[in-house]
C-alpha cells in the first residue's frame, strides 16, 4: 500500500501522538506523589516540591519549584487528609499559611492567619480536617520575649470546608483559642518550651511535649480534642512529668528534653524521642491519657530503647516499624514494634544533621530524611519483612539550603507528614 505525502504526515503525527500519550501515561504511573520540603535560608522561606518515583523511590524537583512559603523560616508542614491543601508554619512571622495543591503538585497560597503567641514550631491536623492544632514557643503575655521568656501555648485554628483557615474568633489576627502550657494555671514564670504536637488517628486526643530548660525536666500535656475545637486537659492544670521510677523496673526512664512524638494508628501507644538522654520511650494510652506518669512497662526489660546522639524526629511505618533520626550522628535508627516494645533493627547513615523524617505518600515503603546542614534529603527503601533500610537510587537529593520539614501527598490518596 502506498501513501501520499499527506497520508505519510498523518501517519507520522498519529504515531507521535501515540508515543507521547504512552510516555505521559508512563510518567503519571511512575510519579506516585509529591514531597514538600520547607527551606528557611531565604526571606521569605521556600517550599520545594519533588516528584516521587514509584519504582525506585527517587526524588526529582518539579520544573516550577520552589514556591514562597508566605513567611520567614518555615519550620513545619502538614497536608490535608484529602491531599488538596498544604499548611505551613512560618516561625519568624508567627503565621500559618494555607496552600491549595494543583494536580501537578504546584502550590497556590490561599489564606493566612497569625498564631496567638510567638514563634510557632509544630502543627498538625485532625483526620476530619476541621481543626489545625499548633504550638507557639511563647504565649501572648505582655513583655514576653526570647530574652524575657514565658511558657509556650497550644493553639487551635478552625478549617473551613474548602480547606481555608477559618475566620478567627475574638481577634482577626488570632486563631480560635489558645491554651497556656504551664505547670499550673497560676504559674506564668516557669518556662516550659513546647517541642512537638501529635493527635491520635481518631482525632480524639492531642499531645504536646515540652521541657524546662532550667531544670532539664521533660513534660507531656494530654488533652481531649472536643468536636467544637476546644481542648480539655486530661491531668487537671498540670502536665505529666516524664521522670519517675517505673514499677518493676531496675532503672528510671527519665526524659529531659522530649523533642518528637508519634502515635500508632490504633491510639494504643505514644512514642517519645528525647534529645538529651538519647532514647525513645513508649507510653500506653488509656482513654487518651498515659496509664501512669511513667513510660509504660510494655515489656519487662525494654520500656525505652537507646537511639543515636541527639534524636530529632521519628515516624512509624505501618504497625511494625519505627524510625528515628539522630541529628548529631547523622544516622537513622530503626526498630521493630511489638505491643509498644521496641527492638533495634539497625542504624543507617544519612547526610549531615537529619532533623525531620517522613514516609512516601503512597506508603510503598520509601522513607526520606531532611538533612539541615547537609542541604539534602536522604532516601531509603524499607524491607517490608525485616524493616531494614537500603538507599534509594541517586540519594542524597540536593535541596536548596537548610531544609527543615517534609510532608507528602499522593495522587488522590491519604496524605502523609513528618512526625516531630
Amino acid at each position: 500500500m502506498k501513501f501520499g505525502k499527506v497520508g505519510q504526515i498523518t501517519l507520522v503525527s498519529a504515531i507521535a501522538l501515540t508515543v507521547a500519550t504512552l510516555f505521559t501515561a508512563c510518567n503519571r504511573t511512575l510519579t506516585v506523589g509529591f514531597m514538600y520540603v520547607a527551606t528557611n535560608k531565604q526571606t521569605p522561606g521556600q517550599i520545594e516540591v519533588y516528584e516521587v518515583n514509584s519504582e525506585s523511590g527517587a526524588l526529582r524537583t518539579i520544573p516550577t519549584s520552589p514556591f514562597p512559603s508566605g513567611g520567614r523560616n518555615p519550620i513545619a508542614e502538614v497536608p490535608s487528609p484529602d491531599s488538596k491543601n498544604l499548611y505551613v508554619a512560618n516561625e519568624d512571622d508567627n503565621n500559618v499559611v494555607q496552600f491549595g495543591i494543583g494536580n501537578d503538585g504546584k502550590l497556590y497560597a490561599q489564606s493566612t492567619v497569625n498564631t496567638p503567641g510567638a514563634f510557632p514550631l509544630a502543627i498538625t491536623l485532625n483526620s476530619a480536617n476541621s481543626f489545625l492544632y499548633g504550638v507557639d514557643t511563647l504565649q501572648p503575655i505582655a513583655g514576653c520575649t526570647l530574652t524575657n521568656a514565658c511558657p509556650g501555648d497550644v493553639f487551635v485554628c478552625p478549617i473551613n470546608t474548602d480547606g481555608s483557615l477559618g475566620t478567627p474568633v475574638n481577634n482577626t489576627s488570632q486563631c480560635l483559642n489558645y491554651y497556656p502550657l504551664q505547670l499550673k494555671a497560676s504559674d506564668t514564670t516557669t518556662i516550659l518550651t513546647p517541642t512537638a504536637v501529635n493527635i491520635t488517628a481518631d482525632g480524639k486526643y492531642l499531645y504536646v511535649s515540652a521541657y524546662n530548660p532550667a531544670t532539664s525536666k521533660g513534660y507531656l500535656f494530654a488533652f481531649a480534642a472536643n468536636t467544637d475545637g476546644t481542648l480539655t486537659s486530661l491531668n487537671g492544670d498540670a502536665p505529666f512529668l516524664l521522670e519517675s521510677q517505673p514499677a518493676g523496673q531496675s532503672s528510671p526512664a527519665v526524659l529531659k528534653q522530649p523533642v518528637a512524638l508519634a502515635s500508632d494508628a490504633n491510639g494504643q501507644f505514644l512514642y517519645v524521642a528525647d534529645k538529651l538522654t538519647n532514647q525513645v520511650a513508649t507510653y500506653t494510652l488509656t482513654a487518651g491519657a498515659p496509664s501512669s506518669t511513667t513510660p509504660a512497662a510494655v515489656a519487662t526489660t525494654n520500656i525505652t530503647a537507646a537511639t543515636g546522639n541527639q534524636p530529632s524526629s521519628l515516624t512509624l511505618a505501618g504497625t511494625d516499624f519505627l524510625y528515628v533520626t539522630n541529628s548529631l550522628d547523622s544516622t537513622v535508627s530503626a526498630y521493630s514494634t511489638s505491643s509498644g516494645s521496641l527492638t533495634n533493627i539497625g542504624t543507617y547513615a544519612s547526610d549531615t544533621n537529619p532533623i525531620a523524617i517522613a514516609g512516601d505518600p503512597r506508603k510503598l515503603g520509601f522513607l526520606y530524611t531532611v538533612n539541615f546542614l547537609g542541604n539534602t534529603l536522604s532516601g531509603y527503601q524499607i524491607n517490608s519483612t525485616t524493616g531494614t533500610l537500603v538507599n534509594t537510587k541517586n540519594t542524597p537529593y540536593l535541596s536548596t539550603v537548610q531544609p527543615t520539614a517534609i510532608a507528602g501527598i499522593p495522587h488522590g490518596g491519604t496524605a502523609t507528614a513528618a512526625a516531630k
